[in-house]
């Protein structure tokens, strides 16, 4: 790579030898990958219908487990180090001091459709998509560098050119985004005559699966509603694997629509679905029944990735008395005394988890700052003192604490009824706080609307959750003030998308936390950017605007009838290696 004057960029900014295309996959010996045989089909569950097949116009976790079959981005994680290494973009050049990257498209890529990958495509997809501030699932803020948009440039067929106003030493990650094809695009675009809101009319669930058109493995063959996603191997797929054979291996993936946790593992044991990943509540059965002969593999790790839960509560709730004794940080610390996490990572995870991060990861030995002190320890006496010194005392005698005459320190608790680990949480959490004098109602919903809901502002406590990322700045439309994802504080959101937060409204410490953010961004000394990331997780800490409850571990099963199988990280986009999986 080449370094633009005589600023050292962080370690992200790796450079890779430039490669003809096909890629070939290689170099993962130790994680027992093989060479594997063409055919057969891996079935999977998928715990909800997908809402579109457009990745950038729904945010949908359901949609990114299928969409990572289906796209690629410029650059990709090595399965083995999780360092960037090319992809769609064979190599890169970092000039002008870290603010002009030039990336060399592969050639040869062609889309499942037949027709030429190129720097249109790319072009296409960051101007018009990604950064599209209309795009429900697109990123414009992480776009906006030095208070300037970065300008994304065709240099010729196969040469795209991305100048920033500044250096931004994690902008190489942000290349991992899947890239789009212009041609099956444009009319849903402003380029091609529509309006910035079309693009997420764009691939609806009962859209022509030949139109939704991708350079990634598999491409959509059919979509049965509300019951099963197929998706085909795709021929012009530009991977082979190290002895040249073309991949994917598979001809087919299918995902199968399950919701309830306990009837996806009865589907697992039934043979109908070929791998699952489960919690820790599950874990005991299946672990036993592989000791016992069962035809698969129980596998676990430590997570890097993966999304630890948070109790978050609605400083902007729609009963004023209640948001007014959210937004008191002294409440969400009381609230912190009375999670017991030894009970929960004992008997929700059965002991496969552990003390969360503040942001970050245990497991990210790059920017993680050791606040497990600042969790502090179990107490509801400690809980309750503290509410009493906030003067929130039952002054009417029934059993309940009051914030004001008549009212009851009362809220409703909203989560994942179809989630393995959330009913218990949420049960606990009710339990152990009616003891304190805190009455909870609890309400449940799918996993899957739990995002929409805490966008929405219609809830006052909410158990969510978000994965964790290597890089805190692939985070921050969640954890900066005023991010398209930080929910519980509704009022720093900017009047339109690309104007600047309400930074007015914005507690001293939530302002502190914007101000690293910024910084961070675009600071070129690794040794800077943790300083600051560390400076942030502390103050997390200090004020929990959101209260991290525990960090699961990874845990899949597998059939013996497939090899291969990666789990290691988690699942999310761009990390479950299905090309490389092949039936036995």
């Amino acid at each position: 790579m080449k370094r633009g004057g005589s600023i050292l960029l962080a370690s992200l900014l790796l450079a890779s030898a430039a490669a003809a295309a096909p890629k070939k996959v290689t170099g993962y010996d130790s994680l027992g990958i093989t060479t594997g045989k063409p055919g057969g089909t891996y079935t999977l569950a998928l715990g909800d219908s997908p809402q579109s097949f457009n990745y950038y116009g729904v945010i949908d976790n359901n949609l990114g487990l299928v969409a990572q079959q289906l796209f690629d981005g410029l650059v990709e994680y090595n399965y083995k180090t999780y360092k960037v290494e090319p992809a769609l973009a064979e190599s890169w050049t970092v000039t002008d001091g870290g603010k002009t990257y030039t990336f060399k498209l592969r050639q040869g890529v062609k889309w499942s459709d037949g027709q030429d990958f190129d720097a249109d495509d790319v072009v296409f997809t960051y101007d018009q998509i990604i950064q599209n501030p209309e795009a429900r699932a697109g990123d414009a803020a992480s776009f906006i560098i030095g208070g300037q948009r970065v300008k994304f440039e065709k240099v010729d067929k196969y040469t795209v050119r991305a100048t920033l106003a500044k250096p931004a030493p994690a902008f190489i990650l942000q290349m991992r985004n899947f890239i789009m094809p212009k041609h099956k695009l444009l009319k849903y675009s402003v380029e091609g005559g529509a309006k910035s809101a079309d693009i997420n009319t764009a691939w609806g669930t009962n859209v022509d699966p030949s139109e939704v058109v991708g350079t990634g493995p598999f491409k959509l063959a059919s979509y049965v509603a509300g019951q099963k996603v197929t998706l085909a191997k795709n021929a012009n797929y530009w991977k082979v694997d190290a002895k040249n054979q073309k991949l994917p291996y598979l001809d087919r993936v299918e995902f199968l629509i399950i919701r309830d946790p306990q009837a996806q593992v009865a589907q697992f044991l039934a043979k109908n679905i070929d791998q699952l990943n489960i919690s820790g509540a599950q874990f005991p059965d299946l672990k036993s029944r592989e000791v016992a002969g069962a035809p698969f593999k129980v596998v676990r790790s430590v997570a890097l990735f993966g999304s630890p839960p948070f109790l978050a509560f609605n400083f902007d709730a729609k009963d004023p008395a209640l948001a007014k004794v959210f937004s008191d940080v002294r409440f969400r610390k009381a609230m912190q005394s009375a999670i017991n996490r030894d009970r929960i990572i004992d008997q929700v995870y059965n002991g496969l988890a552990g003390p969360p991060g503040h942001g970050v990861a245990p497991a990210n030995t790059a920017f993680y700052a050791n606040t497990k002190a600042q969790l502090g320890s179990f107490s509801l006496q400690a809980a309750g003192a503290a509410l009493d010194a906030m003067g929130l005392k039952d002054t009417d005698g029934d059993g309940i604490r009051n914030i004001a005459r008549g009212k009851n320190l009362e809220f409703d608790l909203t989560y994942g009824t179809d989630s393995s680990v959330y009913p218990p949480m949420a049960t606990i959490l009710q339990n152990d706080l009616k003891q304190i004098g805190v009455k909870v109602n609890l309400k449940g919903i799918l996993a899957s609307r739990l995002l929409s809901t805490g966008q929405s502002g219609n809830w006052e406590a909410i158990l969510h959750a978000f994965g964790d990322q290597p890089d805190p700045e692939l985070r921050k439309p969640i954890w900066q003030p005023g991010g398209a994802l930080y929910y519980w504080h509704r009022d720093l959101l900017p009047a339109k998308d690309g104007d600047t937060p309400n930074i007015k409204a914005m507690f001293p410490w939530e302002k502190q936390i914007y101000d690293i953010f910024d910084e961070a961004s675009t600071a070129t000394e690794q040794s800077r950017r943790k300083a600051l990331y560390t400076r942030w997780q502390l103050i997390f800490a200090q004020n929990l605007p959101v209260i991290p409850i525990a960090k699961p571990e990874n845990i899949g099963a597998i059939s013996n009838n497939f090899g291969n199988y990666i789990y290691n990280l988690g699942v999310i986009p761009g990390y479950n290696p299905v090309p490389l999986i092949y039936q036995k």
